[in-house]
């Protein structure tokens, strides 16, 4: 039981930082970026990729999977995000999946279909039993935890204690009043759209050993960032990250006990949760 607690924590909090740069596009920019999977693509080949074919350490490739979805993140958005702001959301969705089916399409012809395997080094392939065998925490997952656990507390900070997230939020409230205070709006969202792409690629490059790679990986794990985003709600991060541990135990558990029913237990946790909230467990309007 508590191996499975343990297993559903690290799956939850990779999958907070896989998600919470779409949380923060949907919720504070108010733009529906539905290719955010595709970031997180990109991270887990370029770190396949380099330790492979280069044999660049593990732990380098993480940095560089960030910056490499990150300025990816920052061409996309000046050259073709940053018109779609204020379109429509329909018209964002539809634009942004089509992004993501290109990114499926062209990873496909560059790459191949088959799924990738991810080569950690041996201090991070062992496991540790404790309580008697009671908990079993492999040291990727641990290590997994602990990064997962820094970059929580070093975004909380940087959203609530720095002048970037005060910047941030007053561009968020209203876009033509923090212009006139002298603040670049344009560079503001651009940067905060190219951190959630690397925190994206980043989660990418950690996740490829847990979830899987493969060209469809865009597609198979949008469902499951959008339930973060939407039972989380978008006032902080603390949403998104209560609801990526929930759903990370949730899955890890009912897959274990009942593994016939699959996906079911998230979706009715999922279905649960928005009815006794309908907007989610913490809310915060966008503007833009």
């Amino acid at each position: 039981m508590l191996t499975l607690l343990f297993d559903g924590i690290a799956y939850g909090m990779l999958l907070f930082i896989l998600a919470v740069g779409l949380s923060v596009t949907m919720g504070l920019m108010n733009f529906i970026n539905l290719a955010h999977g595709a970031f997180a693509m990109v991270g887990g080949y370029l770190t396949v990729v380099l330790t492979q074919q280069y044999g660049v350490p593990f732990l380098w490739c993480l940095p560089i999977a960030f910056v490499g979805a990150a300025l990816l993140g920052a061409v996309l958005e000046r050259t073709l995000y940053r018109p779609m702001y204020k379109k429509p959301h329909l018209d964002q969705v539809l634009f942004s999946i089509g992004l993501a089916f290109m990114a499926v399409a062209a990873t496909d012809y560059l790459m191949g279909s088959q799924q990738q395997i991810m080569q950690l080094p041996d201090w991070l392939r062992g496991r540790t039993e404790l309580l008697g065998g009671d908990l079993g925490m492999g040291h990727y997952r641990l290590f997994i935890i602990a990064v997962c656990a820094a970059l929580t507390v070093g975004l909380q900070y940087v959203l609530a204690q720095t002048r970037f997230g005060s910047r941030l939020r007053a561009s968020v409230d209203d876009a033509r009043v923090a212009a006139g205070l002298g603040i670049h709006v344009n560079w503001v969202f651009a940067a905060t759209l190219a951190v959630g792409s690397g925190l994206a690629g980043l989660g990418g490059a950690l996740g490829a050993e847990v979830l899987g790679l493969d060209p469809t990986f865009p597609l198979k794990f949008m469902v499951y960032f959008l339930i973060v985003v939407a039972v989380g709600g978008t006032s902080s991060i603390t949403g998104p990250l209560l609801a990526a541990l929930l759903l990370g135990v949730a899955d890890v558990a009912g897959k274990y006990y009942v593994p016939k029913l699959g996906a079911f237990i998230v979706y009715a946790l999922m279905i649960a949760i928005l009815i006794w909230r309908p907007q989610g467990l913490f809310v915060r309007k966008g503007g833009r």
